[in-house]
């Protein structure tokens, strides 16, 4: 394809490793963060020493501060920033963005409060005429960055941005996929965190693969189940953006909500645990949102509700276990579910 202004608004771990992959396939990509020393060190040094230490950044690519500049030239622009700051940053580069412009983004989560999906919230910010795409799917910020191979997939209610989205991207060690289910891409990249620090827990706990596999298995029906409730469909769980992230997620100890979990098992409190991790754990309000979801469609998730209970310091990891282990003998798939 031909090369583009390529903007990347978040300059944390995955933020970086997006904006190199983008400089890699050769387009002109600006990584934004908002502390200029910050920037100014990374430009100079081509490395992310808080988040991505030792990982030597591509000579193309470029470092600002400065948000207005970056958006104003952007012939793409990727948001890769906490769920938190989402609402905020949309904000912030609307008044500068080109109309022809589309927007695309790798943040993970809800609104913090409405449990508005990020879809939504950018349909308001940036109205509906302006083209938005998810990229999601089983990926460690680090892997990527070090160019070791993963696979994506990049949903979007615009089949041409899709693809835009995923070409901008896709390169020999990095496949991205396209698809058109924006809310369940959306709901299982929010929600594997939930399920994550449950698995994390478990382990933490020394409870066994068995216990693993069972969390991850039963996580995966309490996704599909809320999934259909909203309206999302069934084979984008079962695909990278449900059952891929999610296994990465549960299992992969460079998941900072499954070193929540893991922490917790091991008898640590939160704070403890957040303040060793050092950076955003989205689970913690994640947790709340899809609880939220579930009560409004009148669902019982036991796993996730579980894990609000703890995280919320309501239980003890241990309670919860109980609590889990304790119910009562159920069909493991409601009738017709898949009639």
């Amino acid at each position: 394809m031909t090369p583009l202004r390529v903007a990347v608004l978040g300059a944390g771990s995955w933020g970086t490793a997006l904006a190199a992959q983008a400089a890699r396939n050769g387009h002109a990509t600006t990584l934004w963060g908002r502390d200029a020393a910050q920037m100014a060190d990374m430009q100079a040094s081509r490395e992310n020493t808080r988040y991505l230490p030792g990982i030597t950044l591509p000579d193309a690519l470029s470092f600002s501060a400065d948000l207005a500049a970056v958006v104003d030239a952007a012939e793409h622009i990727l948001v890769v920033v906490p769920s938190h700051a989402f609402p905020g940053v949309l904000r912030d580069l609307a008044p500068h963005r080109s109309a022809n412009v589309g927007v695309a983004w790798a943040t993970k989560g809800f609104e913090l409060g409405s449990g508005r999906f990020l879809h939504e919230v950018a349909t308001e910010v940036l109205g509906r005429d302006c083209a938005q795409a998810i990229v999601t799917g089983p990926s460690f910020a680090k892997e990527v960055a070090q160019g070791l191979p993963t696979a994506v997939t990049v949903h979007s209610s615009d089949g041409g941005f899709a693809l835009l989205v995923a070409e901008v991207l896709h390169g020999p060690t990095f496949r991205a996929y396209t698809g058109s289910d924006m809310l369940g891409a959306e709901l299982g990249g929010a929600m594997k965190n939930v399920l994550a620090v449950a698995t994390g827990i478990a382990d933490g706990m020394q409870l066994g693969l068995n216990a693993r596999a069972g969390l991850i298995t039963r996580g995966l029906n309490e996704m599909m189940r809320l999934n259909d409730a909203l309206g999302g469909r069934v084979e984008t769980l079962m695909g990278l953006a449900g059952l891929g992230d999610l296994v990465l997620t549960c299992t992969g100890d460079l998941s900072r909500n499954r070193r929540l979990g893991l922490a917790l098992g091991r008898g640590q409190s939160i704070q403890d645990a957040v303040a060793a991790i050092g950076q955003v754990v989205e689970s913690i309000q994640t947790a709340d949102e899809v609880m939220r979801l579930a009560q409004r469609h009148g669902l019982d998730l036991p796993i996730s509700g579980l894990v609000q209970q703890v995280l919320h310091g309501d239980i003890t990891p241990q309670e919860g276990l109980r609590k889990l282990l304790s119910r009562e003998q159920k069909p493991e798939y409601p009738p017709g579910w898949f009639a």
